[in-house]
């Protein structure tokens, strides 16, 4: 590994800590080394906060370092007035003579922009150092930009014997299929994405919260599935503690395949990322309709003999691990 590949690890390494809080904007991380030495580093604030260059930037304490540093970042800097000024504005300023990208921003506000402003000002460009790792790490942004539509993650659990819920049951809530700590790592893939989508027989069934409670981080948006409006607002899902966004047959058209038009609605409210819950019917919607990037599939100790059947989806398996009796396998799509 060369010193560019190592400074942009651990860029790499210090923007996950943005995961769940930055989105519409990509979580990136920045680092700036002078003579071999780490002097400040940074990741993106939560949305409507400073960037990952500014943070670096005002963590170093000595400013007349700058000019003599190199700034190492996983995406290009931007190079527009959003929330917050132009980072390539910044570098400028500061003189600062090298920049290390690991990736180009496909934001067609971007797209270049900033790396022609910044060889415009005479600093020394680097681009597509650890580029695989970084536009891996900027799936959710570059699937949002490049594809008009969320990250799409399916989660679902099913028994030894293939059923994800019985036929019926008696109270108003889950019938677990796998263990607590299943549960709490759901939680917290909940806390990492923009927004949760469920179908109206899962709220009906289940009286969902859709929220964090068994992690520490932010409730996702929820997103139900309710052509005619008719769920009752006393329901949790409708709670006050977080955004719900509720699509009925005035959003889409439920006798034409509903995957394509829930995307295109969410891209339209800047929703980078959703992970979809259930039930069966509304995950095969987007099996059939190939929109989905990752399912992550438990496979519980229990066996209900009959019931509803899981979703059926072909996928390459990228990674596999027992948690106590459960078993969990991640799938990505196959292009």
């Amino acid at each position: 590994m060369n010193t560019n590949e190592y400074y942009i690890k651990r860029c790499l390494q210090i923007a996950k800590n943005g995961l769940g809080s930055t989105q519409p904007n990509p979580m990136v991380g920045a680092v700036i080394v002078h003579k071999n030495n780490i002097i400040g580093e940074g990741y993106t604030s939560p949305y409507g906060g400073p960037h990952a260059e500014v943070n670096a930037i005002n963590a170093v304490k000595d400013k007349t370092l700058l000019s003599k540093s190199t700034l190492y970042v996983t995406l290009e800097p931007c190079s527009h007035f959003g929330k917050t000024p132009p980072c390539s504005d910044l570098i400028v300023k500061h003189k600062i003579p090298k920049v290390v990208i690991g990736c180009v921003d496909d934001n067609p506000e971007v797209a270049g922009k900033g790396i022609t402003k910044l060889k415009n000002s005479g600093c020394h460009v680097i681009v597509g150092v650890l580029g695989k790792e970084c536009k891996t790490h900027h799936k959710r942004f570059f699937t949002f930009h490049n594809k008009k539509r969320p990250y799409i993650i399916l989660k679902w659990a099913e028994t030894r014997d293939g059923f994800i819920a019985p036929k019926s049951k008696d109270k108003q809530k889950p019938v677990w299929i796998t263990n607590k700590y299943s549960r709490q790592l759901v939680h917290k893939w909940r806390a990492e994405e923009q927004s949760i989508l469920v179908g109206i027989n899962t709220v009906i069934e289940d009286n969902p919260s859709l929220t964090v409670r068994d992690w520490t981080g932010k409730h996702p948006v929820r997103i139900v599935l309710d052509k005619k409006k008719s769920l009752s607002s006393s329901l949790n899902v409708f709670n006050n503690i977080t955004e719900t966004i509720r699509i009925t047959n005035s959003h889409i058209d439920f006798n034409q395949p509903i995957a394509t038009q829930i995307c295109k609605l969410l891209h339209k409210k800047s929703i980078n990322s959703v992970i979809i819950e259930g039930g069966a019917k509304t995950l095969q919607a987007f099996i059939n309709e190939n929109l989905w990037d990752e399912a992550r599939i438990f496979t519980g100790n229990a066996e209900f003999n009959n019931g509803i059947k899981a979703p059926k989806l072909n996928g390459t398996l990228n990674f596999e691990t027992s948690i106590l009796d459960d078993i969990l396998r991640i799938y990505t799509r196959e292009d």
